[in-house]
């Protein structure tokens, strides 16, 4: 019989979550954004942190909140018994965004129906799995944000572990910190450090509104070229361009 593992404590930094007015702020302007504005926002300061491959499994879903980091390990492709893998969950607080790391793992599940229902009634803001996840239909019909490598049926409860959480984890070349803002839509996920975050959203703004002066001029009859000259499409991101 296999050994079984045992349960490791979950480390929160008390307060982390309480969300300041500032941060608040950040929250409310980045739900008024896009992750396109925010990439090319990223680009203009040579930072890329985008979680590549990490697909929206809810239509229409947008979150915006710092994260909250679970790192799995993978024990066996066959069942070695129940191993307490998702009990981080109620150490989640409100607002917090859920970033699991299985290190690109599809093979077994790392989020489904229960964990879902108990995000909803603490008020989790959504869920980013480096891995794979079930009970879509359901999560769907809840409308839970839900953000994941891939899809499929096969449990994870008893084929891997909880590592540790509220640690640096590394997803597809980006390392996500505790500290770390996530904000997800249906574009995909992006991941922002706070110190970044007031230049970043500042910068998605004026790209934003670049975008929508240049759309005007074309529906006014300008051509392409013309409008995108007009409005400094080349760097949209620049004061001088709105």
């Amino acid at each position: 019989m296999a050994c079984q593992a045992p349960t490791l404590p979950v480390t929160i930094f008390e307060g982390f979550f309480q969300m300041n007015t500032i941060e608040m702020q950040w929250k409310e302007r980045l739900l008024q954004l896009d992750t396109a504005a925010i990439s090319d926002a990223m680009d203009s300061l040579n930072i890329n942190r985008a979680l590549f491959e990490i697909l929206p499994r809810v239509e229409g879903a947008k979150i915006a909140g710092p994260a909250f980091t679970v790192q799995y390990e993978a024990l066996s492709s066959v069942p070695l018994g129940f191993q307490n893998a998702a009990n981080y969950i109620d150490e989640v607080p409100p607002h917090a965004v859920v970033v699991v790391n299985n290190d690109g793992n599809t093979s077994c599940t790392n989020w489904g129906d229960i964990l879902t229902r108990k995000a909803l009634q603490q008020g989790i803001a959504g869920t980013i799995i480096n891995g794979s996840a079930r009970d879509i239909e359901t999560i769907r019909k809840l409308g839970y944000p839900l953000y994941s490598k891939g899809i499929y049926m096969v449990s994870g409860k008893n084929r891997v572990r909880l590592k540790a959480s509220n640690v640096a984890i590394e997803i597809a070349g980006v390392v996500v910190n505790p500290s770390d803002w996530i904000f997800a839509d249906d574009n995909g996920v992006v991941v922002i450090a706070p110190e970044n975050l007031d230049v970043l959203i500042e910068r998605a703004e004026n790209v934003n509104h670049t975008e929508i002066e240049i759309v005007r001029a074309i529906e006014s009859g300008q051509s392409l070229v013309t409008a995108r000259q007009n409005f400094g499409y080349s760097t949209p991101w620049e004061i001088s361009n709105v």
